[in-house]
């Protein structure tokens, strides 16, 4: 971001906008798409939302940081807990957003259906 980074509120808000993937911005950059926060009544700063794919990516991506290995890497049990993460933070809503998670677990398309249908079953 180019604006006040020492700002409290920026400084406040930054790791919750790193979470999400989102890019902070000044409020003048702001886009109709953005996000202007204000506080105390005066725009701080605007954050920009990633784009659904991006943010699963991102998702997966902090995944594997929080394991420390890649997902592929999992056990079973481990892939079917990240499946249901995933399920709960709309990761299925996304396009292609099987195909992705397979591709991540290392994983079928096939398998990871069958990881979201025992979870409703259950």
């Amino acid at each position: 971001m180019t604006g006040d980074a020492n700002d409290p509120f920026v400084t406040a808000v930054k790791p919750l906008v790193d979470a999400m993937g989102g890019e902070m911005l000044p409020p003048d950059q702001a886009g109709p798409d953005d996000v202007v926060l204000s506080w105390e009544g005066a725009a701080v700063v605007a954050v920009r939302l990633p784009q659904l794919a991006e943010s699963l990516d991102h998702i997966l991506a902090a995944m594997e940081r929080k394991q420390g290995r890649p997902l592929s890497e999992l056990d079973r049990k481990a892939k079917q807990e990240a499946v249901r993460a995933l399920e709960a933070r709309g990761a299925f809503s996304v396009r292609h957003g099987v195909e992705t998670v397979a591709t991540a677990l290392g994983v079928s398309r096939f398998t990871v259906y069958n990881y979201l249908n025992r979870e409703k079953q259950a």
